[in-house]
């Protein structure tokens, strides 16, 4: 059975908030077994818990906010643009990715693919 769209919607919304003001723990309870991320696209995916774990772990200390600007879903895949605002003391760094992701039949995420690259961060 696939996941309902607002289970989907949850699972987005979770993972937002989880990666602005979560922990690395709160984000990879978001993923199924055996899932994979690949941000930005173009790098190596990781397919291990211990790779995804270490790469949300550079974002945990950071102080940040992310907004949800738009989603989409359609069967148990969705695609989302958010902005994330990294809060560096009296300056501020933005990027607006679109990330894809699968997700299973509980909701949890099996594939996320982010879009974004260097050009995209915009300093303020």
């Amino acid at each position: 059975m696939a996941p309902s769209a607002d289970d989907i919607r949850k699972t987005v919304t979770k993972y937002l908030e989880a990666v602005a003001k979560g922990t690395v723990d709160d984000v990879l309870a978001l993923f199924a077994n055996g899932a994979m991320i690949e941000d930005p696209v173009g790098t190596d995916p990781r397919t291990t818990t211990a790779s995804i774990r270490e790469f949300y772990a550079v974002v945990e200390p950071l102080e940040q906010s992310a907004e949800l600007v738009t989603l989409r879903i359609a069967g148990n895949e969705a695609a989302f643009q958010f902005s994330l605002v990294t809060h560096l003391g009296k300056q501020s760094m933005e990027l607006s990715p679109i990330d894809v992701m699968t997700f299973d039949d509980e909701g949890k995420i099996l594939t996320m693919r982010a879009f974004w690259s260097q050009e995209d961060m915009i300093t303020r």
